[in-house]
């Protein structure tokens, strides 16, 4: 075989899925249908969880060290939640996609993973023990493993026929990059009384320094096919009617049509195939969410396809992608679908909706609600379904990063291994087993005995007498 992953697409999912496969010592190949990395940015912010993640591989710091990447105030269906609402150890930030791709297209190469540019897939096979992937430049590749992260109109998806079920567009907004005048603050939802809307997102500078926006316009007569190009004179009109004269258009850098389409497809897995990120599920740019989920469909993914091409994947391993994924998806899809309705993008006006926005909004005043949904947007509430969480409540959640005294829990975790923290050194023999898949830390740190995967999150903690089958369940038989 040519390589023992191969990726199709280098957004942020297909380059989050190279590097957790570059930390596993898996050969892979990156392919992309177009000619060269774009210059938009789909989405704007990098979630807790996923700012987490990239901490526990040592790429944080360099990320934030790329510009000026303010913290972000979260909101809800541009309900905005208190700025000073600080939940998680890594509050979410200002980070443009079009930022992300280029540090990790970087940090890959330097690391001799170089993206396939001009690669159009056209063919797809699998067998027994082998997928091929045919180009329209001639070339094929042949892996063990194939993962498609080729957006939401995934020529994977469509050439396995997989179901994508959900609802399709019934309205569309326009989505801009522009630069303004008259705008002062970092985030903004704005309605007028006629029903039309305004959201803007920053995304940081241009390399003259000059401020870039993300712009989202939605009403009553903004609805227009997908295919009618976005003019300049409609967004000045659009900006007029929800703000007045106060703000300008000073450039139009990129425009297009986006729909309120919900879908997400049956199975994530289909033989020696993944699907992941907007491959898998689409929805409305709320929150970044898309682009944060799918990448942590890549953390979820990259380590358990690293345990099976070395060999040691327990049985079902990587059937846990779907039953631990899908649901995420599914509860996002649920949010942005809320978050959809209450907006009223279409600018109905419909008065229950206004009564239903306006005690919603009444009750994100109450700690409680705002608690929820920070830990919702951000990532911070998933708890995968493991044996073991009905009895601890760390189990199938991200581990808590806790000081070792000589290091922190997060930095363990470069590695790529799994962790066993054994606070009071009893665990010495049963962990020299699986001692080339789990590094022991933590004895005699304040806290209790736990087992973290490589992607962070807690599979065991608690009883002695279930660390035995946890290490055999989720790193396979011991050596």
């Amino acid at each position: 075989m040519d390589t023992e992953v191969l990726i199709v697409g280098a957004g942020p999912t297909g380059m989050t899925l190279a590097n957790e496969l570059l930390v596993a010592g898996v050969s892979t190949v990156v392919v992309d249908k177009l000619s060269q990395r774009s210059d938009l940015s789909k989405a704007g912010g990098v979630q807790s969880r996923t700012l987490e993640a990239l901490d526990q591989r040592g790429l944080l710091e360099p990320l934030l060290a790329t510009g000026n990447h303010p913290i972000g105030t979260g909101h809800f269906a541009g309900i905005a939640l208190p700025p000073n609402l600080v939940r998680h150890r890594l509050p979410w930030r200002f980070v443009p996609q079009v930022v992300i791709e280029g540090f990790f297209e970087q940090h890959l190469a330097a690391q001799g993973i170089h993206i396939r540019r001009d690669h159009e897939l056209v063919g797809l096979v699998q067998d027994g023990d082998r997928v091929t992937a045919t180009f329209a430049n001639g070339v094929t590749v042949r892996s063990r493993y194939l993962v498609a992260a080729d957006g939401a109109h995934s020529m994977v998806r469509s050439l396995l026929r997989a179901e994508f079920p959900g609802r399709p567009g019934t309205s569309t907004m326009i989505a801009s990059d522009v630069r303004l005048s008259g705008i002062d603050q970092l985030m903004s939802h704005t309605w007028n009384d006629d029903g039309h809307f305004a959201a803007l997102f920053p995304l940081g500078t241009d390399p003259q320094g000059r401020e870039l926006r993300r712009l989202v316009l939605g009403g009553p007569d903004r609805s227009l096919p997908r295919e009618v190009p976005v003019t300049e004179d409609e967004i000045r009109d659009g900006l007029r009617t929800v703000f007045g004269a106060r703000v300008r258009l000073l450039e139009l850098r990129y425009a297009r049509r986006i729909t309120n389409a919900a879908r997400q497809v049956t199975r994530y897995r289909h033989g020696r195939v993944f699907l992941a990120g907007d491959a898998a599920h689409v929805h409305l740019p709320l929150g970044a969410q898309g682009m944060n989920t799918g990448m942590q469909d890549a953390l979820n993914l990259g380590w358990k396809l690293g345990a099976a091409v070395h060999g040691w994947a327990p049985e079902n391993l990587l059937d846990t992608y779907h039953t631990e994924r899908h649901p995420v998806g599914a509860a996002v899809l649920r949010n942005v679908q809320a978050q959809s309705l209450l907006m009223d993008w279409e600018g109905t006006r419909n008065p229950d909706v206004a009564a239903t926005r306006e005690i919603f909004t009444a009750m994100t005043q109450l700690p409680e609600v705002q608690h929820h949904l920070a830990d919702m947007l951000s990532g911070m509430a998933i708890r995968y379904p493991m044996p073991g969480a009905e009895a601890h409540p760390l189990v199938g959640r991200p581990s808590p990063d806790l000081d070792l005294g000589a290091v922190r829990v997060h930095e363990l975790l470069r590695s790529g291994r799994s962790v066993l923290l054994d606070p009071a050194d009893t665990f010495a023999k049963v962990a020299d087993l699986w001692s080339d898949r789990v590094d022991r830390a933590g004895q005699g740190a304040d806290t209790e005995p736990m087992l973290i995967r490589p992607d962070g999150y807690v599979c065991w903690a608690g009883s002695a007498d279930d660390l035995e089958p946890a290490l055999g369940r989720w790193l396979g038989e011991p050596r």
